[in-house]
């Protein structure tokens, strides 16, 4: 399969921040509405993020309910706001998360470097609702859970990093070298060199690379903390996307090969005297004194 991947134009349309103000969002809701696939956005065509279109913003804005039923679905609480929507105390609701019943959305350091995760009501919610989940809410934690929680268990990265993924591969938008940036940002640098070892598919791929958050000045505590959140860290999740790169590396080189430069034109000289293929796979030349040399202790030995 070849050919261009063809996108809406994006000539007239808003940047984040116009489209944010335009739709009555914070710049923090509008960039979850549109991780959540709420407001469709649009590759920059002058390579600068994503865009949003003027029918996009028209839609929105016609639709039930508009602006209360947007701002609802992007509403994210923390702890002890998610565990009084569920009728719990925080230390269930903690429980939950770090077992992967509750996934977060998104999460922040505070100013003593504690992660603090976000969930979106609305899932809150429809788990709330659920008469499966009923008996998680109340009573005693089956045995196996709380041997889970006794052994360290805490998926709340974890599973952050796989919604993360979501977000980023929908974004996409079916690009292969976008698609497989998403899933090498979830990797160590040094994990992605080990499978991406072709320079110019290297060099392609990082074009496609998400812009990366910053939690703190470079390799400060901070930023530190957040690394251990934003890659995978445990060996069946890395091997796990090590594999999903490696796949959709071979998608996007048979799609769209990562481009390289072209080859020097011959000069005229080369082009009147070409080099015949046989001389160019010729093997170095032996030194003929060296040879001899070499002959006449074979025949020393043989005759000794």
């Amino acid at each position: 399969m070849s050919g261009n991947i063809v996108t809406p134009s994006t000539a007239g349309a808003y940047t984040p921040s116009r489209a944010a103000r335009e739709l009555g969002l914070k710049r923090g809701e509008f960039d979850l509405a549109a991780d959540l696939g709420l407001v469709r956005t649009v590759p920059d065509e002058g390579g600068g993020g994503r865009r949003v279109t003027r029918a996009e913003i028209d839609r929105l804005r016609g639709e039930d309910g508009f602006p209360e039923t947007l701002l609802k679905r992007v509403e994210v609480v923390g702890t002890t706001a998610g565990a009084a929507l569920l009728e719990v105390s925080s230390g269930r609701f903690t429980r939950l998360a770090r077992l992967g019943m509750i996934v977060p959305v998104r999460f922040y350091l505070n100013r003593y470097r504690a992660v603090v995760w976000l969930y979106l009501t609305d899932e809150l919610r429809q788990f709330a609702a659920d008469e499966d989940n009923t008996p998680l809410l109340s009573g005693r934690t089956p045995a196996d859970l709380r041997q889970k929680l006794e052994q360290g268990m805490d998926a709340r990265p974890r599973n952050w990093r796989g919604r993360r993924l979501g977000f980023l591969t929908r974004q996409a938008a079916g690009h292969p070298w976008a698609k497989a940036a998403a899933v090498a940002s979830m990797l160590d640098p040094v994990q992605v060199a080990d499978i991406v070892k072709d320079p110019y598919e290297h060099a392609h791929l990082s074009r496609f690379l998400p812009k990366p958050v910053s939690y703190g000045a470079p390799n400060s505590p901070s930023a530190q903390l957040a690394e251990r959140i934003l890659k995978a860290d445990e060996p069946d999740e890395i091997g796990w996307f090590r594999a999903d790169l490696a796949h959709a590396l071979d998608i996007a080189r048979t799609q769209h090969p990562a481009p390289r430069p072209r080859p020097a034109p011959q000069t005229r000289e080369e082009r009147m005297h070409p080099v015949p293929a046989a001389a160019e796979q010729a093997p170095p030349a032996v030194d003929a004194g060296e040879h001899s040399r070499g002959l006449l202790g074979w025949l020393r030995r043989r005759n000794s």
